[in-house]
């Protein structure tokens, strides 16, 4: 009689055991592939993030009047500045109760945002300049003037100036330098949740709290508040600003630590 051919139960088994294993390594190698993509994935979305914030910093931080950049806020957690939009030589300063600059035509015609006229010059503190630009009343004689009245013809030569109240300059400048600046703006730190978030104000007046402003997420997912330190401006050398902050994703562990310094090149 002929033997039947055939599988044991336990050699069933074993394969069963067997397939098992495979397939628990199987799903676990492609897990830990796919959680690696993922992974590596974050990294560079942090480390392009790290980049295009850094340079919109830069580049707002860059065209800043150099004595108006201060690090404030309720815990210094806010960097504000005036935004320069046009610069040349003026040729005559207002006198006593006049109110008109007349100034070398501008490069560049100063946009609409323009607002208000600065003579950079070697007179006061950054801490003292800074101070006057920001408190709820402008000074005259002051380093800064009244509102200017729209537009600026830039087709004339010299160019006119006109501002909305008579003015006095409180110093004037040995390389008769002159700026026109727009409102503040603002870049702060702000918890948002678990993170925080760098948030740009703008719009405002001067003297005016930089909360009254439009509101901008510049870069969100922060382990923790950015850090914002001034060095002021000499007579040797340009302000320095230094900013860091920690990049998270969420969900996941890692961070990635931006540190940055920009100068602002503008010296007397």
């Amino acid at each position: 009689m002929r033997r039947a051919a055939g599988f044991t139960l336990v050699e069933l088994v074993m394969v069963i055991v067997l397939l098992a294993i495979v397939a628990t390594i199987s799903v676990q190698f492609v897990a830990l592939s796919t959680q690696g993509a993922i992974d590596t994935g974050d990294r560079q979305q942090r480390a392009l993030k790290a980049v295009v914030v850094s340079e919109q910093i830069t580049r707002m931080l860059r065209e800043a009047f150099p004595l108006s950049v201060r690090v404030t806020g309720p815990t210094d957690n806010c960097i504000e500045w005036l935004p320069i939009v046009g610069a040349t030589r003026y040729t005559e300063l207002p006198k006593a109760g006049g109110s008109t600059i007349e100034v070398v035509p501008f490069s560049r015609t100063p946009d609409d945002d323009s607002v208000r006229a600065v003579v950079y010059g070697y007179g006061g503190s950054a801490d003292d300049v800074a101070a006057k630009f920001y408190q709820s009343a402008l000074q005259n004689p002051g380093p800064i003037s009244p509102e200017i009245v729209k537009p600026i013809d830039n087709s004339t030569v010299p160019v006119s100036i006109n501002l909305d109240a008579p003015h006095r300059f409180s110093a004037k400048s040995p390389a008769r330098r002159l700026y026109v600046v727009s409102r503040p703006q603002a870049l702060c730190s702000e918890p948002d949740g678990e993170f925080e978030e760098l948030a740009l104000y703008r719009g405002y007046n001067v003297g005016a709290s930089y909360d009254r402003g439009n509101r901008d997420v510049l870069a969100a997912n922060l382990k923790g508040p950015a850090e914002f330190f001034v060095k002021p401006i000499s007579l040797r050398r340009a302000a320095v600003v230094s900013f860091s902050f920690d990049l998270a994703t969420p969900g996941s562990t890692e961070t990635l630590e931006v540190s940055q310094e920009v100068q602002i090149r503008n010296v007397p």
